[in-house]
């Protein structure tokens, strides 16, 4: 009898299990719709999705019906402009919702299809319409009480307003957006929004969209790190302080014990307070390297990461963005923003050894020169002061570095002015390359921030400000370094440190 009653509830399990596999697995019309598209068939796999949808419906499972239902409606447009036939469709999938959704899953849907025509809106650039859609978007959003709606919503919002030129409210919206993850230290959801605008902006081609988003990204990815990082700080001093309390419990508890031993029992009261009191701050301080070492190589991790992502969304960008009239300012500075991040990046994430090579010292300085030389203005003078002798270095690099710096004089220099390019060895293994102009004074507190890559949002047509930061890392890499003279008062000298 048991035994028959353990083989039908063992029947029943497999049954259950059936029937929910069934329920949430995607029926046959989906996936077919879902290869078609793959296959750039979007005429078919319209079809499919409508066909998945009153399929789905009829079985009633109403909500992925009418996802099936909005992808196909957004295939009506997504290369034909076929707006009546999607404009139906729409209307088709909400008289299903209102006659067959529940509660909130119904607000959901609704803002599914609202979704929709706010896009469709979007393309015919129907600014009125689009507002409509918005407030029907934020009315089912709240109904819904579904906060990966509220999310969407702001985003969405966001696209609007950088679309039509709105920056302001775009930056409002879009920073409130990132507040309310950031808050909850939902710090990677917040980086995969920010990566979904920036693939939104290249797939629209809105260079608009991608400088903007591509700046508020930085600015945040650069106070999420802080917050992380005073996370792990605050739980550090917390265990600290949690530690020092048991050292101090302890200390007092034996001061009340050695009030009443005397003789040797005070010595081995002493002995064992010294030795209680070194093996916790000995197991603090083991404890404190362990984690201090564990937080390091976490941010080590996330720097490379980001390095990583970045030189990925430069390498993407960078296509797209080739594909735009590079004639227009805007479009040749975010190319130039694009190759430079690409560039940083690929510097920042690189281990490979540095290669050297012998050159001709004179000629070498003479050659940049040379380069340099159409560009002066006015009646300013530039020369080379270097040795007849040869030199190990990276050429490719140490060329780099020199000409950006021979440019930036350039620019700087007052018609009358002099720009020098000098060499100087400065001890067996040590060499300098200076260049020098009279001009402006850079100071002090400046100095050193120059050399700090995204220190500010700039307008990327009048540059980037990655020169310099871009310099001083070939320099590190050569296990160089790149600074300003200080002692040099009559304008600026950059002073290229390098050792064989």
């Amino acid at each position: 009898m048991r035994k028959k009653f353990f083989v039908l509830f063992l029947n029943l399990l497999v049954c259950c299990s059936v029937v929910m596999a069934q329920g949430v697995s995607k029926s046959e019309l989906q996936t077919r719709a879902e290869k078609e598209y793959d296959a750039g068939n979007l005429i078919a796999a319209r079809a499919l999705y409508i066909k998945a949808f009153d399929d789905y419906v009829n079985k009633g499972q109403v909500q992925q019906g009418v996802e099936c239902g909005v992808k196909g409606n957004a295939l009506y447009y997504a290369k034909e402009n076929l707006y009546k036939e999607a404009f139906d469709l729409l209307r088709r999938i909400d008289q299903t919702i209102e006659a067959k959704g529940q509660g909130t899953a119904k607000a959901a849907m609704h803002y599914l299809t609202s979704k929709e025509r706010f896009l469709m809106y979007m393309k015919m650039r129907k600014t009125a319409s689009i507002v409509e859609q918005l407030g029907n978007m934020e009315k089912f959003a709240n109904a819904s009480g579904d906060e990966k709606l509220t999310n969407d919503l702001l985003y969405n919002k966001t696209i609007y307003y950088y679309t039509f030129g709105q920056n302001d409210k775009g930056n409002a919206t879009f920073k409130e957006m990132a507040s309310k993850l950031t808050a909850s230290k939902q710090y990677g959801k917040v980086d995969e929004v920010y990566q979904t605008l920036i693939a939104n902006g290249r797939k629209s081609n809105n260079a608009s969209l991608v400088a903007e988003s591509y700046k508020s990204y930085l600015a945040w990815k650069d106070s999420a790190n802080a917050l992380a990082l005073a996370d792990t700080v605050g739980v550090l001093k917390k265990e600290i302080a949690d530690d020092e309390a048991i050292i101090e419990e302890k200390d007092s508890s034996l001061t009340a014990r050695q009030a009443v031993i005397w003789g040797l029992g005070i010595l081995a009261g002493v002995l064992a307070v010294a030795l209680v009191l070194g093996a916790l701050v000995l197991m603090r301080y083991m404890l404190l390297t362990r984690k201090q070492k564990k937080t390091i190589r976490q941010l080590n991790e996330n720097n490379a990461m980001q390095a990583k992502f970045i030189n990925n969304i430069s390498a993407q960008l960078y296509p797209t963005l080739q594909k735009l009239d590079n004639s227009k300012p805007e479009v040749k500075a975010l190319l130039d923003f694009a190759d430079h991040i690409q560039t940083l990046s690929e510097l920042e994430n690189s281990t490979e050894k540095i290669e050297r090579e012998e050159v001709q010292l004179a000629s070498f300085c003479e050659e940049l020169v040379s380069k340099v030389q159409p560009k002066l203005k006015g009646d300013v003078a530039l020369k080379a002061d270097a040795p007849k002798m040869t030199v190990n270095i990276n050429k490719a690099y140490v060329s780099h570095i020199l000409l950006h710096l021979l440019n930036n004089a350039i620019n700087y220099t007052p018609e009358g002015g002099h720009i020098t390019l000098e060499y100087k060895k400065r001890g067996a293994h040590k060499h300098q390359f200076l260049v020098s102009n009279t001009g402006s004074f850079i100071p002090e507190e400046q100095r050193e921030e120059i050399f700090k890559p995204f220190r500010e949002v700039c307008d990327l047509t009048k540059g980037d400000g990655l020169g310099l930061p871009t310099c001083k890392q070939m320099a590190m890499k050569m296990n160089g370094d790149l600074e300003i003279d200080p002692a040099f008062t009559k304008g600026v000298r950059f002073v290229l440190h390098l050792q064989d």
